[in-house]
């Protein structure tokens, strides 16, 4: 909707690189004609040998999948020279006066969309339709259709919208966890508005992520050429089955470069059944902060692998900690499937019901332990700006420090009861920025034990040697575990 769909940052080893969102919003050409409606029926299997042509593919899949077209009106604002404050000018003139305003502007916007049932329902992205005032949908028989939106969900970047139309075709779900890197896809959409176009590629990879945050990712990275446009088409793999919803690219140039990502079906599956259901998401919490273990956060805790998922925090009164999990646990396994990191553990946990009962297994000094937990559900938290200090400094390891005192709580965004020291320098070029340690950290304990003056500090950096020293990090109300070598 807006003139640059763009997440930039998300990348840091590719620092020109961007992500943009697979829509598109300047004028597009006009599409052409395609394939009439048809029914989708996806073949039982597919054929290990190389094939000719996908054309037999193609022709089950195209009829389903369709053009989303969008329009936003903007704000009304004040005409060049006057002042935005209709109150103010009120006060003096009277009520009758009349602010002059430029007319309203239209923006338009262009994605795809897949259709799942017969009776209308579409799957697409939220981005293609957040904050349209109208969405018109139009098949590839050239029909054209008012839409509904039915419910969106942002941290998923998905969306359905509903047109009134009966014995439409469909695109069948398959499996995407069965989707193996290498497997053929084929991406169906309409990119730059030129039409219904369709690309070839394989799965160059699986569980991406491009973003953090609030987002929910576990992408299928694919070379199939994916523009602006396609976004919420549909990702098939031979058998005609849909496996995933084309949202993103990663791209120098914001064209694409054979770095595509597309939802897996799996989790579309079960965001659109709860959209279709109450037009909302319901998510399951369990109530910890967890990170990426590297192999520096491994070593240092003694770990065999760098799997799993290093809780650092327990919301006090949360499911976790009844079930009694601590700070410095590491979660092997949810429900007895393995965890590889701490993404995988988050969607696993946010894909399931509200109230159900699971199973985890972690670590603790050493020992397996199992913990029996009641999930609650996720209410999403706003988010919390503070800035750090702005004394600066160097030292051994780039780092300049003061004590923790409960006046600076508020400014830090942090508990007035923690107990530390702050980062209130950090050298880009040092040690310290290196381990990510930010102005404004307060750092509470190295390897364990509490540290509140500088020299603290610096005692308990200097009795870990060369074996990177554990620091529990308190950033903006969140512990977090950060590793830091002396050399």
């Amino acid at each position: 909707m807006h003139n640059r769909l763009v997440r930039t940052g998300s990348l840091t080893t590719l620092g020109v690189a961007i992500v943009a969102l697979v829509a598109w919003n300047a004028p597009e050409p006009r599409a052409a004609a395609a394939a009439p409606r048809a029914a989708v029926t996806a073949p039982a299997t597919a054929s290990a040998a190389p094939v000719a042509s996908y054309a037999p593919v193609v022709d089950r899949v195209m009829p389903a999948v369709v053009t989303v077209r969008v329009e936003k009106r903007a704000s009304a604002v004040p005409t060049s020279g006057q002042v935005p404050d209709d109150d103010l000018l009120r006060r003096f003139f009277g009520p009758q006066m009349r602010i002059p305003r430029q007319p309203r502007g239209i923006e338009r916007g262009l994605g795809s969309g897949v259709i799942v049932s017969q009776d209308g329902y579409i799957l697409t992205n939220n981005h293609v339709v957040d904050g349209a005032d109208e969405v018109k949908v139009e098949l590839p028989d050239r029909h054209s259709y008012t839409a509904k939106v039915v419910g969106t969900d942002a941290p998923s970047d998905l969306a359905v919208i509903k047109i009134n139309a009966n014995d439409l075709p469909t695109l069948p779900l398959g499996d995407s966890d069965a989707v193996k890197v290498g497997d053929v896809v084929l991406a169906v959409g309409n990119p730059l508005g030129v039409g219904e176009t369709v690309t070839s590629g394989i799965i160059s990879a699986k569980g991406r992520t491009t973003s953090s945050g609030d987002a929910y990712e576990d992408f299928l990275q694919t070379d199939a050429a994916i523009n602006h446009g396609n976004s919420g088409g549909a990702l098939v793999n031979t058998n005609g089955q849909l496996i995933g919803i084309n949202s993103q690219i990663l791209s120098p140039s914001d064209g694409n470069i054979g770095l595509g990502f597309a939802i897996p079906s799996n989790m579309a599956k079960s965001v659109m059944e709860q959209l279709i259901k109450n037009g909302t998401v319901h998510r399951a919490k369990l109530g910890v902060t967890i990170q990426r273990i590297t192999p520096d956060l491994a070593q240092s805790l003694g770990l065999a692998s760098a799997n799993g998922a290093l809780v650092s925090n327990v919301e006090s009164g949360s499911p976790a900690d009844r079930a009694g999990l601590r700070q410095g646990d590491v979660i092997t396994q949810f429900n007895g499937k393995p965890v590889t990191d701490n993404n995988q553990l988050r969607n696993s946990v946010a894909g399931t019901a509200p109230g159900s009962a699971v199973t985890l297994q972690y670590l603790r000094d050493g020992r397996t332990e199992t913990a029996h937990v009641t999930l609650g559900e996720l209410a999403m938290k706003k988010d919390r700006a503070s800035r750090g200090s702005e004394r600066g400094g160097d030292g051994k390891f780039g780092l300049s420090v003061q004590p923790f005192t409960s006046d600076m709580a508020d400014e830090l965004g942090v508990p007035r009861s923690t107990q530390g020291v702050v980062a209130a320098g950090v050298d880009p070029a040092g040690r310290a920025a290196d381990a990510g340690i930010q102005e404004g950290d307060v750092i509470e304990k190295v390897n364990g034990r509490p540290v509140k003056t500088g020299d603290e500090l610096k005692a308990a950096l200097d009795r870990a040697g060369s074996k990177p020293a554990l620091l529990l990090v308190n950033r903006k109300g969140t512990d977090i575990f950060l590793t830091l070598r002396a050399d």
